[in-house]
């Protein structure tokens, strides 16, 4: 620790004498000596971490060999991978969609109600909870029991109230699944709610009341004033809870473990490299949701620009 601050305030004061004496030191050295050390920081944390990630998805199980493309034709072809791929796809395409649709139909209901700020407490309540928090949550809504066992679980006690049979929510595939992606549907509805309210009350009172004189009113007002004067704040919602889906790793490992044929290329990824000790394998299954994640990257900055440019 005292050769952290050391190493900190020699830093500081040579950037500090630096630009205290601009005319003998050249404006690139004043722009090297603030800019360097986070670039640096930047390529030892991000860089170089991801090249050998790169690296790594050549070599074989132990890392001693080169074996060249075989990892990412294990991941296409073999039928467990698959298997990753399409639950991954499923959750990518179902999850921002939902929740997006949730939070826009939610949003236009509760806009400038008598009750819209309990309304959407409610809602984004659960952005506040951690994806194991919430998981844990809804493992005891799924929870069943066996046999003549009173039901603990909410939604296999509604069951048995109206006369059916318990049933298994995380084990039976494929469906088990889409029980899962309820469960970042439910956290992420609060932040499609939030930002596509405050982007129709940005809606400018001139067009709504332009539509009005023209006839328009309920779903044809939606669809032909809100939903284009909110495109730009819809596709940052999208993309932003797709970046977030491809990513999610917490549901699947607490409510499943992966098991049932339930696991994502995130869960696969932490799997084959800690569990199972094939780091090759590992290494290239980061590398495909990496390279998966990138369009959607480079597609929401476009966006972002594009509206900064209208505005």
């Amino acid at each position: 620790m005292l050769v952290a601050i050391a190493l900190f305030v020699v830093v500081m004061g040579a950037i500090l004498l630096a630009v205290d004496k601009p005319k003998r030191i050249p404006n690139w050295v004043v722009t090297l000596g603030f800019a360097g050390p986070a670039v640096i920081a930047l390529a030892f944390g991000l860089l170089y971490p991801a090249l050998r990630t790169v690296y790594a998805s050549f070599l074989n199980r132990n890392g001693t060999a080169v074996v060249g493309l075989d990892n990412y034709v294990r991941a296409f072809t073999e039928p467990a991978f698959q298997v990753v791929l399409r639950n991954t796809a499923l959750w990518v395409l179902l999850v921002p969609t939902l929740a997006t649709l949730t939070g826009l139909i939610y949003a236009v209901l509760v806009d400038r109600t008598r009750f819209e700020k309990a309304a959407k407490v409610l809602i984004f309540l659960p952005m506040a909870i951690s994806l194991v928090g919430a998981s844990i949550i809804w493992r005891f809504v799924y929870e069943v029991r066996g046999g003549s066992q009173q039901q603990t679980g909410l939604l296999n006690q509604l069951i048995v109230m109206f006369g059916g049979e318990p049933y298994q929510f995380l084990i039976n595939s494929p469906w088990n699944t889409l029980f899962l992606l309820v469960v970042l549907i439910w956290i992420q509805a609060g932040f499609a709610m939030t930002i596509l309210s405050a982007a129709i009350k940005a809606i400018p009172d001139d067009i709504v009341e332009a539509a009005t004189l023209d006839g328009l009113s309920g779903i044809k007002m939606f669809r032909y004033i809100t939903v284009p004067s909110i495109r730009p704040a819809l596709v940052v919602v999208l993309t932003t809870i797709a970046m977030t889906t491809l990513k999610v790793f917490d549901i699947v490992r607490t409510m499943t473990g992966g098991q049932f044929n339930t696991s994502v290329v995130a869960n696969e990824f932490y799997q084959q490299s800690f569990v199972r000790g094939d780091f090759g394998m590992g290494a290239a299954l980061a590398v495909i949701l990496f390279v998966i994640v990138i369009p959607i990257i480079v597609y929401n900055v476009r966006q972002l620009r594009l509206s900064e440019e209208i505005r």
